[in-house]
């Protein structure tokens, strides 16, 4: 079966740098209409100045989602907010024909005897993570024990933060193209954003600093929060585990603003009820499960995009069942951009 599936140029802005305040949208889309047959190749089309991204966008029901596009621009910028996953979403899930790493998988603590145990810790429990035989109150179970043992290996084999801010620069990660620009965007418009993640919000805000230079005042991780010591050494974790299973706003009080450096001491989680009354979400993921970061909010409409990176032809049709809008082929994030800017 075929899907109808419109390719679309998109132009990339003339003007990208990251700290201007005068932020250049990519000119309206350009749809083109075309039935793939077998492979989905990505189209490459020029502009006037020779500069241009394409991309292949599905959108499963478009009448449906005129219609969110209409309320969510209806309530306004104050009543919006957009929930993303992180790996593999925001970052890129392949750069120079090599799988980009993970936050987690990134992370070397300078003991290899302690890195070698969190790997056959990966090859034991990984595969119990998609298993479909596995009840979910075990997989739960499961996962919580993962990470625990992970966490307390970290801890003991004496991870430091100046082991995280050399992992990141040795590592292979990158943000898709676009989103220091998507973020530029809702900063300027008071639109929060909160970066969902079961990985470790210290590396995170670590690879937001090296790869984007920069933070953003409207930016919350809910992720796994490390503290250190005097020294710099880890000490502890903060708060409830947020794993794979659990990853959504049920955890809302572990969101914490971007830190202007590593080990930085939390201030107050402030903000996060008035977050809460932001009915109208534009959820971003990679995977189908992320559709349950936002579980713990009582939306009125969620625009749901979905980034199928790998697998294509045998996941297209989850996905295009599960996500009002499907990315194919690691695009980067302007048709995102575009979108925001026809919901404000």
């Amino acid at each position: 079966m075929s899907y109808r599936v419109q390719s679309i140029i998109i132009c990339k802005p003339l003007r990208t740098t990251v700290r201007s305040r005068c932020l250049s949208l990519p000119p309206r889309f350009t749809p083109r209409v075309f039935f793939p047959c077998g492979s989905y190749r990505n189209r490459i089309g020029m502009d006037g100045n020779g500069i241009s991204v394409a991309s292949e966008v599905l959108v499963g029901d478009r009448e449906l989602l005129d219609k969110k596009i209409a309320a969510i621009r209806s309530g306004g910028p104050q009543k919006m907010q957009v929930i993303v996953d992180f790996d593999r979403t925001l970052t890129r899930y392949s750069i120079n024909g090599q799988p980009g790493q993970s936050s987690h998988g990134l992370l070397q603590q300078g003991n290899p005897e302690y890195d070698a145990k969190r790997q056959q810790l990966y090859e034991y429990y990984h595969p119990l993570e998609f298993s479909p035989k596995i009840p979910i109150e075990e997989k739960t179970k499961l996962m919580e024990e993962w990470w625990g043992k992970t966490h307390a290996l970290l801890i003991e084999g004496g991870l430091t933060y100046d082991a995280i801010k050399q992992s990141v620069a040795n590592a292979t990660i990158a943000f898709r193209e676009g989103v220091a620009e998507l973020f530029e965007y809702l900063e300027e418009r008071d639109i929060p954003v909160l970066i969902f993640s079961a990985g470790l919000a210290d590396i995170i805000e670590e690879v937001l600093r090296q790869k984007l230079h920069r933070s953003f005042k409207n930016v919350k991780i809910v992720s796994n929060r490390m503290v250190f010591d005097s020294d710099g050494c880890l000490v502890s974790f903060k708060g409830k585990t947020i794993h794979s299973l659990n990853k959504n706003e049920h955890a809302l009080d572990m969101a914490a603003p971007l830190h202007e450096q590593l080990g930085d001491a939390d201030g107050p989680n402030n903000n996060n009820a008035l977050v809460k009354k932001r009915t109208n979400v534009l959820l971003l993921g990679d995977h189908i499960g992320d559709l349950g970061m936002s579980d713990g909010l009582n939306y009125e409409t969620r625009i749901s995009v979905g980034f199928l990176n790998d697998n294509v032809e045998n996941s297209l049709d989850s996905y295009r069942k599960s996500f009002d809008i499907v990315y194919l082929n690691d695009t980067p994030m302007w048709g995102v951009v575009e979108l925001v800017s026809q919901l404000c």
